[in-house]
């Protein structure tokens, strides 16, 4: 206990902290433009996105309620005071992760239906998916019991094992998640430019929304092994939530607007991961009907654009 308050460092203990805090709270004040865009943009769209998008912001607001409660009593009711890393973790602090991972989880699971549509209903994938998502869930639940039991905030390298577990569960759903949804989206490719490229922006979105909240994990799995001294891990965790739910507004709000709701019925629509299946089942059937004709030339511009934007019932992928 003596040896940890005699090595203290501010900058890259509650410095680094309250640099995480910084940066969390810049990506809620994007999340909250993006949930404002939402709302003006589809009016009219199911109550069932609008309750993820109400709800989401609702628990990283209080989220980030809780990182500022706990900033606040170590960088100022107890600034200076060395021996705040000897005395239990203020209670903010351990119930922010509780918080953290809850956002992750409603994400990851919305994730995992758009595979599950993707796929045709891949009942191994999906449920890969889910159950290493409510493993994250249960184990980061543990992590939070264990985090109030701590005597002291030096302590917290004793549940390093436990942590460890579950930011590599999570960095691990994201890996099958971007994985999978490459896999399935590359099987609705049909040769036609215009088609594949919306399914190659949708495989493009996958690796990078998945590629991201892994590195995020990643780093701060290495950091708390590796740099357990220091709460640098601790301001990226902080970022981290918030990176999943903007993630998901940004794409409930790529959608076009048809009546006050989001559609993804055009061909020009950015990639969201929303109703690419039955486009490309309306092109192949265009294509075949050229192909029974005297003609075998690929469609016309024209006769591939009116083929997409088609009253096509689809199929939505969330």
């Amino acid at each position: 206990m003596e040896a940890a308050t005699r090595s203290f460092n501010k900058d890259s203990t509650f410095g680094a902290a309250f640099a995480g805090f910084a940066a969390s709270t810049i990506c809620l004040g994007v999340l909250s433009t993006q949930a404002y865009t939402y709302f003006r943009r589809y009016p009219l769209d199911k109550p069932f996105y609008k309750g993820l998008v109400v709800g989401l912001w609702l628990i990283e607001v209080a989220d980030q309620a809780l990182i500022a409660h706990a900033m606040y009593s170590y960088l100022v009711s107890y600034w200076g005071d060395a021996s705040i890393l000897i005395a239990r973790p203020i209670w903010s602090l351990i119930l922010q992760i509780t918080f953290g991972v809850v956002t992750g989880t409603i994400v990851k699971l919305n994730f995992a239906m758009r595979v599950w549509r993707f796929s045709n209903q891949n009942v191994a994938v999906t449920s890969l998916i889910v159950l290493l998502t409510l493993a994250e869930l249960a184990v980061a639940s543990v992590y939070t019991v264990k985090g109030f039991q701590l005597e002291s905030l030096a302590l917290l390298a004793d549940v390093k094992t436990i942590g460890t577990l579950s930011l590599g569960l999570g960095m691990a759903t994201d890996v099958v998640i971007a994985a999978a949804l490459c896999y399935f989206l590359r099987n609705l490719r049909t040769g036609h430019r215009q088609d594949d490229s919306v399914v190659n922006s949708l495989i493009l979105y996958a690796i990078s929304t998945g590629g991201l909240t892994s590195v995020i994990s990643l780093t701060t799995l290495i950091l708390y092994n590796f740099m357990p001294d220091n709460f640098i891990f601790m301001g990226l965790y902080f970022v981290l939530s918030k990176i999943y739910a903007n993630s998901f507004l940004a794409a409930l709000n790529t959608r076009r607007i048809s009546r006050g709701r989001g559609t993804d019925a055009e061909t020009n629509t950015m990639p969201t991961f929303l109703m690419v299946g039955k486009v490309t089942q309306r092109t192949v059937h265009v294509d075949s009907e050229h192909q029974q004709g005297s003609s075998h030339l690929s469609p016309t511009k024209g006769d591939s654009k009116r083929g997409l934007t088609s009253n096509t019932s689809y199929v939505e992928a969330w």
